[in-house]
C-alpha cells in the first residue's frame, strides 16, 4: 500500500511509519489524518505487521499540531466533527492490536502530543519538545488530550501542562512518566528498534490480550478484574500458552506462532 504522506517500511515484523511532511514540521493535515487511518486499519489484520515505530520525517519535528489553516472560520459544529474524526482515528491506534511506540524525534504539540499519547509507549531524543498549546489559541485540546493525558501523568500534572500550555523537555516529559525511554537524537531510532525488537520476541496473542487489558484499566477495578480473568482465560487456550509453559518447564527458549 502506498499512501500520500506516509512512508511505510517493514522489516521482520516492524513497521516504520513515518509521517513525511517535514515542510509543515509533519503537521496533522486532512490527508495525513486520512492516511494514517486507513494504514492501521490496514496493519490491524496483516500478518506482514507483528509491531510499529510512528514518527516523523525530519530532525526538528514529530507532529507540530494540527494544521492551524483549518481552523481558520470554523463554526460549533465544524469543531465538534473536527474533534470527533480526529479523537476516531487516535482511538484506532489506541486499540490497535500490536504494540504501537511513538519515536519522538522533535515538537510533539498540540495534537501530535496526542497522537504520541495514543500510542502504546513512548520513546524520544533529547532534544523532543511535548506540549498542549491550544489555550494560546483560544481553544482546548481536542483530539483526547484532556483525557489521555491524565491518566498517563496524572491529573495535577496534566492539569498545569494544559491551563499553561507550556512546552516540556524530552528529560522532564521522563520524570514525570510521559515517556519511557529518553536517547541522544542519533541513537532514537536503534533504541526504538531494540525495545520493540524485545517485545516482539513474546507470545504475539498474550501481546494482544496484554493490551486490551491495559486498554481497560481506566474501569471500576471489580469490572477491571473481571475483565482480565476472561482474558487470562482466552490466553490458557492458546497454542503458545502450551508452549510457553513447556519451554520453561524444559529449560529451552520457546517458539511462538501466534496461536
Amino acid at each position: 500500500m502506498t499512501f500520500q504522506t506516509l512512508d511505510v517500511a517493514v522489516d521482520d515484523g516492524m513497521a516504520t511509519v513515518t509521517i513525511d511532511q517535514p515542510d509543515t514540521l509533519n503537521a496533522l493535515s486532512r490527508q495525513v489524518m486520512n492516511d494514517l487511518d486507513a494504514w492501521f486499519a490496514w496493519a490491524a489484520a496483516a500478518p506482514v505487521v507483528e509491531g510499529v515505530l510512528l514518527t516523523g520525517a525530519g530532525p526538528k519535528s514529530f507532529v507540530a499540531g494540527a494544521d492551524i489553516k483549518q481552523f481558520k472560520d470554523m463554526g460549533p459544529e465544524e469543531g465538534k466533527a473536527f474533534a470527533e474524526r480526529g479523537q476516531a482515528v487516535f482511538s484506532r491506534i489506541e486499540r490497535f492490536p500490536k504494540p504501537v511506540i511513538a519515536v519522538v524525534n522533535g515538537f510533539a504539540l498540540g495534537g501530535g502530543s496526542e497522537l504520541a499519547l495514543a500510542c502504546h509507549m513512548r520513546v524520544a531524543s533529547k532534544n523532543a519538545r511535548f506540549g498542549q498549546p491550544e489555550v494560546n489559541l483560544g481553544i482546548i485540546p481536542g483530539y483526547g488530550g484532556t483525557q489521555r493525558l491524565p491518566r498517563i501523568v496524572g491529573k495535577g500534572l496534566a492539569t498545569e501542562l494544559v491551563l499553561t500550555g507550556e512546552m516540556i523537555s524530552a528529560d522532564r516529559a521522563y520524570e514525570i512518566g510521559l515517556v519511557n525511554h529518553v536517547f541522544e537524537p542519533e541513537d532514537l531510532m536503534e533504541g526504538a528498534r531494540k525495545l520493540l525488537r524485545g517485545i516482539l520476541t513474546k507470545a504475539p496473542r498474550a501481546l494482544t490480550l496484554t493490551l486490551e487489558a491495559l486498554a481497560a484499566s481506566d474501569l471500576p477495578v471489580e469490572r477491571g478484574l473481571q475483565y482480565e480473568a476472561a482474558l487470562f482465560g482466552q490466553a490458557c487456550a492458546t497454542e503458545d500458552f502450551e508452549e510457553g509453559v513447556d519451554a520453561f518447564l524444559g529449560r529451552r527458549q520457546p517458539e511462538f506462532k501466534g496461536r
